[in-house]
């Protein structure tokens, strides 16, 4: 048996919400909108992956998702103009990324990262 993809499922009352956050602020295209489930697509290429940690490194929580971005600058940017809470960063870790923490309309906690070059 091979994985074909992995799929993080998050629990939503206000999909609207999740097109904007996801859509709007993090550029995701949705692929598939059924009213009552809607899912997001990157143009990226990926194995899938699974991360299991005891903690997020730098005495931070466990992070429900980690999106890499091209331009955590412009990410950040968003975040900040449309108002959301940077929890934690943005930062550069001793593990060669740069990051920083927000938490989506449904409270899940992202780490929002770039690797650095």
């Amino acid at each position: 048996m091979k994985i074909k993809r992995i799929v993080p499922n998050i629990a939503a009352q206000d999909v609207v919400k999740a097109k904007q956050f996801y859509g709007d602020l993090l550029g995701l295209g949705t692929v598939m909108d059924m009213g009552w489930i809607a899912t997001f697509e990157a143009d990226a290429s990926m194995r899938p992956q699974l991360s299991v940690a005891a903690h997020g490194g730098s005495a931070t929580p466990v992070p429900d998702l980690t999106i890499e971005v091209d331009d955590l600058q412009e990410a950040l940017r968003r975040f900040q103009e449309a108002e959301i809470k940077i929890e934690y960063g943005p930062v550069t870790e001793s593990w060669g990324v740069r990051r920083f923490y927000v938490r989506d309309p449904f409270g899940r906690l992202l780490n929002i990262m770039h690797h650095i070059q």
